[in-house]
C-alpha cells in the first residue's frame, strides 16, 4: 500500500512549523553563541542527551510497534505486535550482545548505523516537508542520506578529535573493552581524509541538486539547512550538539512524520494544534520509553565495570541506544518503502 510522504496541505505550514523551526533556531543559536569560544562545563553539555531518556529522544521509536497498522489503516493487529516485538528482540538483543563480545567494533557500526539511519530522516523531511524537488533520482536521494548523516557523526571526529575519542571510550569501558585499532581515526591524516571526503560530498550534493532545482525553493532549504548542520558541528562541542541535534532535529522530525500517520494527530495538526498531537504522541509513547529505561538499568547490572559518572551513565545509555537503533532502522526503512522515499517519481 502506498502512504503519501506530503502531509494535507491544510496542516503543511503548521507541520513545517513543528518539525523544522526548533532544530533551525537551536542550531542556528548555539552556531552564534560558540563562535565566542564559551566556556561550559562538561557536566552541562551531557544535559540535553539525560533529557533526550524521556523527552522525544528515546521516545521517538517507542511506537514502532504501532507503524505496520498506521500504514495499511487497518490499526494494530497481534500479527504486527508480534513482528515488531521479535524484530526487536532479535535484531536488538544481539547487538546488545554483541557489545559484550566486542564492544570496539560494535561503537564503529554504531556510528555507520547512525549514520545512515540520521542522513535518512533528513531525506525524508528534505522531500516531504521542505519542498526536495531538487532530489530527482535515488542515487541523489541516497547522496543526500549520506552527506546529512556526515554531520553528526563524522565532522565532530574532524573537528573535536579529543571529545570524540573520550566518547568512544566512555561507550566500550563499562564492556572493559579498549578503542584498540579505532585510535587510528583520531590521527590527523585520518581527520584529513575525513574531512576532505565530507567536503567533496557536501559540494557534490548541492551542485547537482541546484542544476536539478524547478522553483528553487527546496534547494535553497536544503543547502541552507546544510551549511547550518556544517557550522554547527563543526563549532559546537560534540556532547552538546549532538544531545540537541538529537531531540530537536532527527527526534522531533521523526515524530511529526508518526503523527502524520495517526488521523487524531492529523485532525490537531489540520486545527494548528501541534501541542494535541504531540501530547497523543507523548502518551503512546510512554509505557515502552518506560521499558526502554527498565532495560538500561538491566544493562547497567549486567555490565563487566559499570560506570560511575555522568559520562560512563551517558556512555551506557547511547549503547541501549545503538541496540534499539538496528531495529528501529528496519521498521524506518520499512515506512520509507511504503512512502515510496526512495522511488522518485522523475
Amino acid at each position: 500500500m502506498s502512504v503519501s510522504l506530503l502531509p494535507p496541505a491544510p496542516a503543511r505550514q503548521t507541520v513545517r512549523r513543528l518539525a523544522l523551526a526548533p532544530g533551525w533556531l537551536a542550531c542556528g543559536l548555539l552556531v552564534v553563541v560558540f563562535a565566542f569560544d564559551p566556556a561550559v562545563p562538561r557536566w552541562l553539555q551531557y544535559l540535553p542527551l539525560v533529557a533526550s531518556t524521556v523527552l522525544v529522544g528515546l521516545p521517538h521509536g517507542a511506537i514502532d510497534h504501532l507503524v505496520p497498522g498506521r500504514l495499511d489503516g487497518a490499526g494494530p493487529t497481534a500479527r504486527s505486535l508480534a513482528t515488531v516485538g521479535l524484530l526487536y528482540a532479535v535484531l536488538g538483543g544481539l547487538y546488545a550482545g554483541a557489545w559484550f563480545v566486542a564492544p570496539a567494533a560494535c561503537f564503529a557500526t554504531f556510528i555507520l548505523l547512525t549514520l545512515a539511519h540520521w542522513g535518512q530522516g533528513d531525506v525524508h523531511a528534505l522531500v516531504a516537508l521542505a519542498g526536495g524537488d531538487h532530489l530527482r533520482t535515488r542515487p541523489q536521494r541516497l547522496l543526500a542520506a549520506i552527506v546529512r548523516g556526515c554531520f553528526p557523526m563524522l565532522v565532530p571526529l574532524v573537528a573535536f578529535p579529543a571529545a570524540y575519542e573520550r566518547v568512544a571510550r566512555a561507550l566500550v569501558a563499562p564492556f572493559a573493552g579498549a578503542i584498540g585499532p579505532l585510535a587510528v581515526a583520531f590521527t590527523p591524516t585520518a581527520r584529513a581524509v575525513v574531512a576532505g571526503g565530507v567536503a567533496t560530498l557536501v559540494a557534490v550534493h548541492l551542485a547537482v541538486g541546484y542544476l536539478r532545482r524547478a522553483d528553487g525553493a527546496g534547494w535553497r532549504r536544503d543547502a541552507g539547512e546544510t551549511l547550518l548542520l556544517a557550522a554547527y558541528f563543526a563549532t559546537v562541542p560534540p556532547i552538546l550538539a549532538v544531545g540537541l541535534y538529537f531531540c530537536l532535529w532527527h527526534a522531533l522530525r521523526h515524530v511529526v512524520r508518526l503523527a502524520l500517520l495517526d488521523p487524531p494527530a492529523v485532525d490537531a495538526l489540520v486545527a494548528g494544534d501541534p501541542w494535541a498531537a504531540l501530547g497523543r504522541f507523548g502518551r503512546q509513547a510512554a509505557p515502552l520509553t518506560a521499558a526502554s529505561l527498565a532495560l538500561l538499568g538491566g544493562l547497567y547490572v549486567a555490565v563487566p565495570q559499570p560506570p560511575t559518572d555522568v559520562a560512563g551513565f551517558v556512555g551506557l545509555y547511547l549503547v541501549l541506544i545503538a541496540a534499539l537503533t538496528l531495529p528501529h532502522v528496519v521498521v524506518v526503512a520499512w515506512m520509507d518503502r511504503a512512502q515510496g522515499l526512495w522511488s522518485p517519481a522523475v
